[in-house]
C-alpha cells in the first residue's frame, strides 16, 4: 500500500475532514451566535424586565399612598392612616431594590423620590398628632410633587417598555440569521465532500461483493475459499485477513470437536499439538498430569450428575490455580473422564501442584453428603466388584519436565506419566512427583 497514495481510508477521511471542517465551522458560528443571544436574554430578564416590574409597582404603590393619604385627611380615620403608613414604607422598600437591577436608569427619580418621602413622612407625623388641618393644608401646598413624579414614572415605564420591544425583535433577527447561517455552512461542507464519497463508493463496490462473498463461502464452511481481491490498499488487506481467517477457523472448528462439553476445555488434540510446538521450539516446559483417585467409587456412591460436577468443579479449581501460580501463554486441557493436564514453564510446575492438592484437599469434603465427610471414607465397590473401603476423592499429579528427558517426544511423556500415576495411586492421599528427581510429597 506504499505505492499508493490515496488509500480508501485516505479518501474516506478526506470527505470526512471536509465535513468535520464545516461542521466545526457551523457549530463555532452557533456557539457565538447563542452565546450573544443568551447575553441578550439574560439582560432583558434580570435587567429591562426587572426594572419595568418595579417601575410599574412604584407607579401603583404612589397612586395608593394618594388614595389614603386623601381618604385619611377627609375621614381623619387612623386605621387608614396605618394603611398609608404601610405603603410608604413598601415604596421605600421598592426604592432599596432598584439598587439591584440598574442605578444608572434611576437618576430622573431620585431627588422626586426624597422629596416624596420627605413630604409623605412631615404629613404622617402631623396626622399622627391629630393636627389634620395643618395636614390638610401641607397637602395642598405640596400636591404638585404627585402629579410630577408619576408622569416622570410613566415617561420611564413607556421607555423600558420600548427598550424590551426593541431587544426582542433585535433577538429575534439574531436568531434567524444565526439558523440560517448554521444550516447554510453545514449543508456546504457536505455538498463539497459528496464528489469524493461518491468516489470512494464507488471504488469499494466491487470489493465489498467480494468480500460479501467470502463471508458466504467462508460461513457454509468452506475455509479454504480464497478472496479474489488484487488491490494493495485496505481491501487487499483485508482480503489477507480472510483467507487467515478462513485457516483459524478451520483450526478452531478442529479443536471444538477435541474440546470437552463438560469442562470446555482442549483435549488431546489440542494438547498433542502444543506439545509438539514446544518440543520443536527447543525452550524448556512442564507437564502436570492431573488424575482423581477413588472417582469411579465416588461416581458409582453418588451417581453421574455429582461426578459431572465434581470434574467440573475440578477443572474450575484447575483454572485458577494456573491463573495464580501459572503464567497467560499455559495450556489446561482434559484428557478424558478424571485426568486433567497442564503445560507450563518448570519453575511454575512445583508451586502449582502444591496449591492445586492444598485446594483440593479442603474443597473434596465439599462434595460429600455430611456423614461421609465427617467420616473421611465410605465403603463401596472397586472395579472387580469387591467391597471396600474407599477414601474422599485425593489427587495425584505427575509432573514431566522436559528438561530432565534426552529426547522428549508426546509418546514418552505420556508412558512417563502413567509410570508415574500408577506409583502415586498406591500411595494414600494427594500426591504429586517430578520425573527424574528423588522428589515425591504428601499433602498435609
Amino acid at each position: 500500500m506504499k505505492g499508493h497514495f490515496f488509500t480508501v481510508v485516505k479518501k474516506v477521511a478526506a470527505g470526512y475532514l471536509l465535513i468535520v471542517i464545516f461542521s466545526l465551522i457551523a457549530i463555532g458560528y452557533a456557539l457565538t451566535g447563542l452565546h450573544t443571544q443568551t447575553r441578550r436574554s439574560e439582560h432583558l430578564v434580570s435587567v429591562d424586565v426587572k426594572t419595568l416590574n418595579l417601575l410599574r409597582s412604584l407607579q401603583q404603590n404612589l397612586l395608593a399612598q394618594q388614595n389614603l393619604e386623601r381618604q385619611a385627611l377627609l375621614l381623619q380615620d387612623r386605621e387608614i392612616l396605618s394603611l398609608f403608613t404601610l405603603r410608604r414604607d413598601d415604596l421605600s422598600q421598592l426604592w432599596t431594590e432598584r439598587q439591584v437591577i440598574s442605578p444608572a436608569e434611576w437618576s430622573p427619580l431620585t431627588s422626586l423620590i426624597a422629596r416624596h418621602q420627605e413630604q409623605t413622612a412631615a404629613g404622617i407625623e402631623m396626622m399622627e398628632q391629630d393636627q389634620w388641618a395643618q395636614a390638610q393644608k401641607f397637602d395642598k401646598d405640596t400636591e404638585s410633587l404627585h402629579p410630577q413624579l408619576l408622569s416622570t414614572l410613566a415617561s420611564l415605564i413607556e421607555q423600558k417598555g420600548n427598550d424590551i420591544d426593541q431587544g426582542l425583535s433585535l433577538l429575534t433577527r439574531e436568531s434567524a440569521n444565526a439558523y440560517r447561517n448554521t444550516w447554510l455552512l453545514a449543508f456546504l461542507g457536505i455538498f463539497l465532500s459528496a464528489p469524493v464519497s461518491l468516489a470512494v463508493i464507488l471504488s469499494i463496490h466491487r470489493s465489498v461483493n467480494a468480500l460479501l462473498q467470502a463471508i458466504r463461502e467462508i460461513s457454509a464452511g468452506e475455509f479454504d475459499y480464497e478472496v479474489p481481491i488484487r488491490q494493495r490498499d485496505e481491501f487487499g488487506t483485508l482480503a489477507v485477513a480472510f483467507a487467515h481467517m478462513g485457516q483459524k477457523l478451520k483450526e478452531m472448528d478442529q479443536l471444538s470437536l477435541d474440546a470437552n462439553p463438560l469442562t470446555h476445555l482442549p483435549g488431546n488434540l489440542a494438547l498433542e499439538r502444543e506439545l509438539e510446538y514446544r518440543i520443536n521450539s527447543g525452550h524448556p516446559f512442564a507437564q502436570l498430569y492431573i488424575d482423581l483417585d477413588h472417582f469411579k467409587a465416588y461416581n458409582d456412591r453418588y451417581g453421574y450428575q455429582a461426578g459431572s460436577d465434581a470434574i467440573a468443579r475440578t477443572a474450575q479449581l484447575i483454572r485458577e490455580t494456573d491463573a495464580a501460580k501459572g503464567t497467560p501463554h499455559d495450556l489446561i486441557a482434559h484428557i478424558g473422564g478424571d485426568d486433567y493436564a497442564i503445560l507450563t514453564q518448570p519453575r511454575n510446575a512445583e508451586s502449582i501442584a502444591k496449591e492445586l492438592i492444598e485446594k483440593f484437599d479442603l474443597m473434596a469434603p465439599t462434595l460429600y453428603t455430611e456423614e461421609d465427610a465427617r467420616a473421611g471414607e465410605f465403603v463401596g465397590k472397586d472395579r472387580f466388584g469387591v467391597e471396600r473401603v474407599f477414601s474422599l476423592l485425593t489427587v495425584s499429579i505427575s509432573i514431566i519436565n522436559s528438561e530432565g528427558l534426552q529426547e522428549p517426544t508426546p509418546a514418552l511423556i505420556g508412558r512417563e506419566c502413567a509410570r508415574m500415576k500408577d506409583h502415586l495411586k498406591n500411595m494414600p492421599g494427594s500426591n504429586y512427583m517430578i520425573n527424574r528427581r528423588a522428589c515425591l510429597e504428601r499433602s498435609q
